[in-house]
């Protein structure tokens, strides 16, 4: 009787682990790792939905690893929003309401949130470097800050970068050779502000340094817009503009017909400078012929005016992000994606991939800006 006690006791033994299933049926599992490697991370949610092992994969790091060998570039779009309820001005507090949404775009071309800036501030400067998005200066309690934060677009985590020599609001930036040169939006009522008017970034060594500008005209203005053509960073302030040649380390005005025609945040792909006019008008400059040309094969696919529009090159194409009206309280936010190309006859022509509602917000939101990021994994 005790020794049927005794065994009715003794405890089961442990079934064995269940092994997982394979990715694909037909093919092995690290045969099929390189396969998923190669779709851009951007289609994540896309597959997870296709099982529980893909599901369990996307969440590891044998599929990071594996992307970093295979050194994948992904450009994905990042969108700047004011929204109503945003304060004009904020303290530097982390705990201070955001001033700013900001939002990337996924697979199913739709934004989603991401984590807003600490410190919001207004009348910041953007730009690119790698796989990072630094948002320079802007107006904190009406003062123009010199703090920088940087968004590590892999992990969409903010951190502070180095701060500028100067505070600035409504500055210019532009990225050449890895370096960040950041002008203009700044008064000139002391030394150190006029000697810093320019400054350039190195972000390996994460200091700032002068770029010497003393002979410039536009130096007492702010900047509006800015861009880079072939190693030369553009600076438009009202009705005026400045060219600096890095490597050649000097300052030219911008011409007349550039300077005429741009308004507005503005774009460059394979040397030509798209901005969107107050005509309702997606034009191009193309820097080498000095001439403004019409993007045609885009009219239909278009409303005839796109109220807040700004673009950015997302992998040689044209993006083109604006503003619409939604039915009651809501704004919407409307994206199109567009192959750009010259023909042979020189003329400017674009093919529509797509074109989609993207995003809902309240009413009284605006877009702040909107930027492409190539997103390299194997990237420090």
């Amino acid at each position: 009787m005790s020794g049927a006690a005794s065994s009715a006791a003794a405890p089961a033994a442990a079934a064995p682990p269940e092994t997982p299933p394979p990715l694909f049926p037909s093919l092995p599992d690290d045969v099929a790792v390189n396969i998923i490697a190669r779709v851009p991370s951007s289609h994540d949610p896309t597959l997870a939905l296709v099982s529980r092992s893909f599901r369990s994969l996307l969440s590891s790091p044998l599929l990071s690893s594996a992307r970093r060998l295979l050194r994948r570039n992904q450009p994905s779009l990042y969108l700047v929003l004011r929204h109503p309820s945003s304060p004009s001005s904020s303290s530097s507090s982390a705990s201070s309401p955001a001033s700013h949404l900001w939002y990337t775009l996924h697979s199913s071309r739709r934004l989603v949130p991401i984590a807003p800036i600490p410190s919001p501030s207004i009348g910041s400067a953007f730009a690119v470097v790698g796989s990072r998005i630094y948002v320079l200066g802007g107006s904190v309690n009406d003062v123009a800050s010199p703090r920088v934060w940087v968004l590590d677009c892999r992990f969409h985590r903010w951190e502070p970068g180095p701060s500028m020599r100067v505070g600035r609001e409504f500055a210019a930036a532009g990225v050449v050779g890895e370096k960040l040169y950041v002008m203009g939006g700044c008064t000139l009522d002391t030394w150190s502000r006029a000697a810093h008017w320019a400054e350039v970034l190195d972000p390996g060594a994460g200091s700032w340094a002068a770029v010497p500008s003393e002979s410039l005209e536009v130096r007492e203005k702010w900047m509006h817009a800015s861009a880079v053509v072939d190693g030369r960073i553009y600076a438009m302030a009202d009705r005026s503009g400045v060219v600096y040649d890095v490597d050649k380390e000097v300052w030219e005005s911008v011409e007349d017909e550039l300077d005429m025609g741009w308004r507005g945040r503005a774009c460059v792909i394979d040397g030509v400078l798209y901005c969107y006019d107050y005509l309702g008008k997606i034009r191009g400059f193309d820097v080498k012929a000095g001439v403004w040309k019409e993007l045609k094969g885009v009219e239909s696919g278009l409303p005839k005016f796109l109220c807040g529009a700004t673009m950015t090159n997302l992998g040689g194409n044209l993006v083109v992000v604006w503003e619409g009206k939604g039915g009651g309280k809501e704004m919407e936010v409307w994206c199109a994606e567009i192959a750009v190309k010259k023909d042979e006859h020189g003329e400017l022509v674009g093919c529509i991939c797509w074109s989609d509602l993207v995003l809902k917000v309240s009413n009284g939101s605006s877009i702040v800006n909107c930027l492409a990021v190539a997103l390299s994994s194997w990237s420090d």
